[in-house]
């Protein structure tokens, strides 16, 4: 039996969690893909999965899974306006963007706080999403020095951390 639940409310409600912003990345005949993912997170440490929750409309994620692999770049402060380019349907989400290929040849966008380089092991259908697994292959992060904080997204506007003093 499933509740009747009115939508806008629903995703409204689910916005009093906070969540770090990510990008989640391919190529296609050696052109980049991307966008940007909210829904994010660790499934197993051994083997090393994590969760990726996309929109089943989305038009990047069809052609990064054909591929077999993605990489998950999980975005500084400072890099919202990445974020609002890669959340858009349309338009050059690359332009401006400086960025590398892993060993895998899945883009590392530079100066994301971690890049997660993954082969796609498994998904799943879930309502208006899909839920893809992959397994992690190789971990590019900071160096134990480094300060930046991670984008933050709640309520439906980006946030930064106030440490407690």
């Amino acid at each position: 039996m499933t509740a009747s639940i009115d939508a806008f409310q629903f995703r409204r409600m689910l916005g009093y969690y906070p969540s770090g912003i990510t990008v989640v990345c391919g190529s296609d005949s050696g052109q980049p893909l991307g966008f940007t993912c909210q829904s994010f997170h660790s499934v197993s440490l051994n083997p090393p999965l994590v969760s990726l929750s996309i929109m089943s409309t989305s038009k990047s994620w069809p052609r990064i899974r054909a591929s077999g692999r993605f990489s998950v770049n999980i975005l500084s402060e400072a890099q919202r306006d990445i974020s609002d380019k890669f959340a858009e349907p349309s338009g050059d989400r690359w332009a401006g963007v400086r960025w590398e290929a892993s060993g895998a040849g899945n883009p590392i966008i530079l100066g994301a706080i971690v890049c997660l380089d993954c082969v796609h092991h498994a998904e799943y259908e879930a309502g208006d999403h899909v839920i893809a697994i992959g397994n992690v292959l190789n971990i590019f992060g900071p160096d134990p020095f480094d300060q930046r904080m991670p984008l933050l997204f709640y309520q439906g506007r980006y946030h930064r951390i106030v440490e407690d003093t």
